[in-house]
């Protein structure tokens, strides 16, 4: 029994290490190429002679198969060539090749037929490749060319390359230019005037730099400048008030005492003026009322006699214009009636108008008759008024003189002050007593002009007789021009 178990175990071992001995695993970077056998490879056709594993293991007879890795990791190649351009000039071109075996059996079987035990001279073989592209393909270009279109190169190399890499089962995943080298400075001649342009640029930057900072230095300076200036300015009008200030404050004291003495000056004059107008109001009230109600009532009572002989007169005018009046009213009430009643006669448009043509006539007439019977009767009141005055100065001279003296009295009282009429201002050295004396020899005038009266009226009266009586009414009023010859004028107060 144990030994069966035994057995059983060392068959199980066996197994298991022959089973690691023929299993073989291809790693994802990695082609495993068995031979020994003939195989057929997927897409290779028949006759490989070789079988062709990636990413799966498989089994392998030891001593009948061989088995090998072929790596299928990325290889890089330096490019270093040494060309020639269309221009004959040498160049040297650098570079580099990232190359690896294809993916599919048809590379992997290129690359292992010609690699696989050469897997590290891979990289030589590619640079020669490449180097004898380049070269063909540099002879066609110009220095120019290269420079500025090194897609161009490198598009080129790598589609003539791209045949001869696909028989060696490798494929490009990157074809880099990186340099070219110019041993007689051909390259660096071309940069010449380039160079030359951008450092002339330079320094023209260089230059209008230094000039834009010079400007604002100099702007900033007159900017300084120009505040030192207005803060000088404003310094000495600061200075300039004080000192008016100070000198104001130094002349308030005598301007504030000239002034208080200008005021007492004033209070002093208004003082003045109204004592002198107290005085004038006292006069008014002590001389001037009374004398002006005396005149008043003696005028009223002068005034009050003539009315009532005016209203006589006038009474008796206005009974004769009434009579005058009436009578035409009558007349014209007839013919106003006399024309109705021809107009209700039916008669004819023309004869109502000559009819009331001729009571307008008649009417008219009447008017007229009527005034000059109210003019006659008026003109005859007035005569018997001048004669009732005649006679009346004739009997008592005193007394008529004496009422249009009372009557004009306001009128003398005023010429008599003409005399003071353009007087501005009067100084009286004695006072109220002094304005009593000028007031008096004013109102002296007026007993002048009785005494011309006086003298005039007894020259009428040694004519005598008739005569006398027939000039008294003529000559009354002629007294009445005497007084009124005076010129009037307000007293100037």
């Amino acid at each position: 029994m144990l030994i069966g178990v035994v057995g059983a175990v060392v068959a199980l071992v066996v197994i298991v290490t022959v089973f690691k001995l023929m299993w073989r695993v291809a790693e994802p970077n990695e082609a495993l190429v068995i031979s020994g056998s003939k195989h057929r490879a997927e897409g290779v056709g028949e006759g490989l002679g070789f079988r062709i594993v990636t990413g799966r293991g498989t089994l392998v007879v030891p001593g009948v198969q061989a088995v090998r890795r072929l790596s299928l990791d990325l290889n890089e190649a330096e490019l270093d060539v040494e060309c020639v351009t269309s221009q004959g000039i040498p160049v040297h071109v650098k570079g580099v090749v990232i190359f690896k075996v294809g993916d599919d059996a048809v590379s992997i079987a290129n690359a292992a037929r010609r690699f696989l035990d050469q897997q590290k001279a891979m990289g030589q073989r590619v640079h020669n490749v490449f180097a004898g592209h380049l070269r063909s393909i540099v002879g066609n270009l110009t220095v120019e060319d290269m420079i500025r279109d090194r897609e161009r190169l490198t598009g080129e190399t790598r589609a003539a390359s791209g045949t001869e890499m696909e028989k060696l089962g490798l494929i490009i995943d990157s074809l880099q230019i990186q340099e070219i080298l110019d041993p007689t400075g051909y390259i660096k001649n071309l940069a010449a005037p380039h160079a030359a342009a951008v450092q002339r640029d330079a320094r023209i930057a260089a230059a209008a730099a230094d000039r834009e900072a010079t400007e604002a230095e100099q702007e900033a300076a007159a900017r300084k400048a120009e505040a030192t200036r207005n803060s000088g300015i404003q310094q000495a009008g600061y200075q300039a008030e004080l000192e008016k200030a100070t000198a104001a404050a130094l002349q308030a004291g005598p301007l504030a005492q000239a002034a208080a003495r200008q005021e007492v000056v004033v209070q002093e004059t208004k003082v003045a003026e109204l004592e002198a107008h107290r005085k004038e109001q006292q006069l008014q009230a002590d001389v001037r009322k009374p004398a002006d109600a005396r005149a008043y009532e003696t005028r009223t009572k002068a005034e009050a006699e003539r009315d009532a002989r005016i209203s006589a007169a006038e009474a008796h005018a206005k009974e004769t214009e009434l009579k005058a009046g009436a009578e035409a009213n009558r007349l014209k009430i007839a013919a106003a009636a006399e024309a109705e009643a021809t107009r209700a006669r039916g008669l004819a448009a023309a004869e109502a108008t000559k009819a009331t043509g001729q009571a307008e006539a008649a009417a008219a007439e009447a008017k007229g008759l009527a005034q000059a019977e109210a003019a006659r009767a008026l003109g005859l009141a007035e005569a018997e008024a001048i004669k009732a005055r005649a006679a009346a100065l004739a009997e008592n001279q005193e007394a008529v003189v004496a009422q249009q003296l009372a009557e004009k009295w306001p009128e003398i009282v005023r010429a008599g002050a003409e005399a003071f009429g353009n007087v501005d201002h009067m100084v009286l050295l004695n006072g109220a007593d002094g304005m009593g004396e000028m007031f008096a020899k004013a109102l002296t005038m007026g007993g002048t002009g009785l005494g011309l009266a006086r003298q005039l009226l007894s020259a009428m009266n040694a004519g005598g007789g008739e005569a006398g009586a027939a000039d008294a009414a003529p000559t009354a009023p002629a007294a009445k021009p005497v007084a009124q010859a005076i010129p009037v004028q307000e007293q100037r107060n």
